[in-house]
């Protein structure tokens, strides 16, 4: 090779060899930027682990555990613990919250021995566990849920093998109903087997759980299809998925049902997760989403039989969310009892209506739909602020009795076997 060319060559070799010494360079340099963010959290987390705090002009910062945390001087000296300001004996604040300074901020400020102590201005000590804190803050609850679910469509709800509880046991083990209402609060829907088929046995069973809430319906009802009430259920014709009293300001929060006989046909039982349709409907389309939620609707029931008079108008949007953290936690959805759109303006009312047909069609979907045949023996607990229920037409004699619970007395039995409700 001439050595024009050799020496060619070797500069052009160099120089491919400086190029790609400066693309390594380069992407060293990238690859240490992107990583500059992680070793950041990396000392974040160490330097959390020791508890800081800085005095804001409106608010106490705290770090911990990795959390940035912002708390109110008034919220603090609300929220103190001591036993001046709460009584632990009844869970109750003794501190009159109108009578403190809207513009205090605490004179000195401690962490010791995970706990954080502030000496306000007269004088008063407050002390509160660094851990308490964490899980009652804004920054804590907007990230967690109230109630952990399961929403299901027919075949989640069957792998999950759910196993109903029996009736002996139910009445007489404090542990089986506990499995009971973790069933109900996951799924929303549970059942007891071998149940005598009698009102007083449906009536027993059902107070096992809670108190029975008593309405325009009385406590526990019984019913066929004689039409001795002014609404559609006691009748033979089929039911589209619904709710039970959305015309009430609280609709009721459980259904109970017991079949005590049927000599006929038909008449199975349809269950619909209308959470599992409505989660979709926030993925596919959060604007249809933000309407269904926000968009005040009436339902209306109106009775004039005799004995029975009755109007009831109740007021709130087809889905009802925790605000904090969007977490729906009740579904109005009755289209027999919705009353006249007038609660919102025209250019409105038609996007109101695209939203709904997007909900109705996921919950029309056949997969979602999960059919139950009730039986004497059979008592279903359905939660109406969740799973709608409806049921196909039937012929000959079918007798049913149940009653409503409230959602309150139950969740607060739950809550009382531990359970996260």
């Amino acid at each position: 090779m001439p050595f024009q060319a050799y020496v060619k060559d070797m500069i052009g070799s160099l120089s491919r060899s400086l190029r790609a010494c400066v693309t390594s360079t380069q992407c060293l340099s990238t690859f240490t930027l992107k990583r500059t963010p992680w070793r950041h959290k990396k000392q974040e987390r160490g330097y959390a682990d020791n508890p800081t705090t800085h005095l804001l002009e409106d608010c106490l910062e705290l770090h911990y555990k990795g959390t940035r945390m912002h708390l109110d001087y008034v919220w603090l000296r609300d929220h103190c613990r001591s036993s001046s300001s709460f009584n632990f004996q009844t869970n109750q604040r003794n501190l009159d919250t109108g009578s403190i300074d809207l513009n205090i901020r605490p004179d000195r400020i401690q962490v010791e021995d995970d706990h954080l102590i502030l000496t306000w201005p007269d004088g008063h000590i407050s002390k509160y566990s660094l851990s308490w804190i964490a899980e009652n803050t804004f920054e804590a609850n907007k990230q967690s849920i109230m109630q952990p679910r399961v929403v299901w469509n027919a075949d989640i709800y069957h792998n999950s093998r759910i196993t109903n509880s029996k009736w002996d046991t139910f009445m007489n083990s404090e542990e089986e109903l506990k499995k009971f209402l973790q069933n109900y609060l996951l799924y929303g829907v549970a059942f007891v087997d071998d149940v005598p088929a009698t009102v007083e046995a449906t009536e027993a069973v059902t107070q096992r759980v809670s108190l029975i809430r008593e309405t325009t319906y009385g406590k526990m009802w019984c019913f066929t299809s004689d039409f001795s009430r002014g609404d559609t259920a006691y009748s033979q014709l089929a039911l589209d998925r619904h709710t039970d009293t959305s015309y009430f300001h609280e609709p009721c929060g459980i259904q109970v049902f017991h079949c005590l006989k049927h000599e006929g046909t038909g008449g199975k039982n349809l269950l619909v997760d209308g959470f599992y349709a409505a989660e979709t409907v926030r993925q596919q389309s959060p604007k249809h989403f933000e309407l269904l939620s926000s968009v005040p609707i009436r339902h209306e029931y109106v009775e004039s039989t005799d004995g029975h008079r009755n109007h009831m108008i109740g007021v709130g949007p087809v889905l009802n969310l925790h605000p904090w953290n969007n977490e729906v936690y009740l579904i109005r959805y009755n289209n027999y009892d919705r009353s006249v759109i007038n609660t919102v303006p025209h250019d409105v009312v038609r996007r109101w209506y695209v939203a709904h047909r997007h909900l109705t069609t996921e919950l029309r979907r056949p997969e979602n739909e999960l059919w139950v045949k009730l039986t004497p023996g059979k008592v279903i607990f359905i939660d109406n602020w969740r799973v709608m229920h409806g049921r196909e037409a039937f012929t000959g004699v079918r007798q049913l009795c149940g009653c409503y619970l409230s959602q309150d007395d139950v969740l607060s039995k739950a809550r009382g076997f531990g359970l996260q409700a």
